[in-house]
């Protein structure tokens, strides 16, 4: 039976001479292809077009030179770093049977100076080292990002959109606005049902109508915003259906989005994007959760210089903007919980700097306690559910 792998090193043992080893360095036409080959002095790279087949042929005839050699590979590994083609590439590898891998970008150390060459063989060769680092087993060479399944990549679709058409409608709203205060009007509300049929009658701070190209590109504004308006309901209402069709009983996301969603102050929205964003993943720790959300701090440290450079931000930034978010408005609807008076007791000064660091760290707290409500079912302290379901 395989080792459970770690995502910061490889837990099973790496025998060189039976490994097949390949990194990837992959753009939008072409993927240069680089490896190690067992018994064969040079190590081969070869450019490729995108296409999966060439490359798994390509990985094939490096297996039969092994062979020739006479070294017999028992394992294919293969890596690439995470970037635009997501994680389709590394699932289609492990369904023929290879290890496949992703690299976090960011976790690749490289050379610090001003001015480097850069190009698709020097890093292939970078992403070479690290990943041999990794598979010894050693820390701290590189990072591997979780692979998700279809049905996993798929279910945060309706969140990100969601958000995506909300952000949307609000840019629709402000320029609607800023067209009208060019006329020194105020006072109109575009984002109303019936804004449309009211446009006629509205006049500018000289009391004219409206000119007739800026009322066209309004009702063009309009109808987009009604479109946006009823694909934001539309998602919203499948959701509630999908919660609605799954068993109270029946473990996974639905239910935890449920049991989030009890808490006063969290919306469906909210929970959903938490579940499927970071509750629902595997990860070991409430150290890890804390990473994985971009909450933890970045301290810089020197001789006797001791400083915080604030959020590492290196984690998931849609779960790390709506943790925050989130932890201004538990605030407001709990301010009873042990929390609340947690926080009220750390910025009790009321100065402004202390409000907003302790904040991230009452988001960090807020995000723990979410998580141990969803692995354990212990609701944090002092806090006021909703009634039934």
């Amino acid at each position: 039976m395989p080792l459970k792998t770690d995502l910061s090193r490889s837990l099973a043992a790496f025998e060189q001479d039976r490994t097949l080893v390949v990194v990837l360095e992959i753009s939008l036409s072409t993927w240069l292809v680089a490896g190690l080959v067992p018994g064969v002095v040079r190590q081969p790279a070869k450019k490729l077009g995108a296409d999966e087949h060439e490359l798994l042929k390509l990985i094939y005839r490096w297996r039969a030179e092994a062979s020739r050699a006479g070294r017999e590979i028992d394992r294919i590994c293969v890596a690439f770093e995470a970037g635009r083609d997501g994680f389709w590439l590394a699932r289609w590898l492990a369904a023929k049977g290879m290890e496949a891998y992703v690299i976090h970008s960011a976790s690749v150390a490289v050379s610090r100076e001003h001015r480097r060459a850069k190009t698709d063989r020097l890093d292939t060769e970078l992403l070479k080292r690290a990943f041999l680092g990794w598979l010894r087993g050693e820390p701290g060479h590189c990072g591997m990002a979780a692979i998700p399944t279809v049905e996993e990549e798929d279910a945060r679709r309706p969140s990100r959109e969601w958000e995506k058409l909300v952000g949307d409608r609000t840019r629709i709203i402000n320029r609607m606005k800023a067209a009208l205060v060019r006329f020194g009007i105020r006072g109109f509300k575009p984002a109303l049902r019936k804004a449309a049929e009211r446009l006629d009658g509205v006049r500018t701070a000289e009391g004219n109508p409206l000119p007739a190209n800026t009322r066209a590109e309004l009702r063009r504004d309009m109808a987009r915003l009604r479109v946006v308006v009823d694909q934001i309901k539309e998602i919203e209402d499948d959701r509630v259906r999908e919660l609605e069709a799954t068993s109270e009983l029946e473990p996974g996301p639905p239910a935890m989005v449920r049991l989030i969603a009890r808490i006063v102050g969290i919306g469906v929205e909210t929970a959903d994007m938490l579940v499927r964003e970071v509750l629902s993943r595997d990860l070991r720790d409430r150290q890890a959760i804390a990473r994985y959300a971009g909450l933890t701090g970045s301290p810089d440290e020197s001789g006797s210089r001791r400083r915080e450079k604030g959020l590492a931000r290196a984690g998931n930034a849609r779960v790390r903007r709506g943790m925050i978010q989130l932890a201004w408005r538990f605030l407001q609807f709990q301010p009873e919980s042990r929390l609340a008076k947690w926080y009220r007791e750390r910025t009790a000064d009321r100065r402004g700097s202390t409000r907003k660091t302790m904040i991230v760290a009452l988001a960090r707290k807020l995000l723990i306690d979410l998580w141990r409500l969803v692995t354990t079912g212990q609701v944090p302290e002092g806090v006021l559910l909703r009634q039934g379901a």
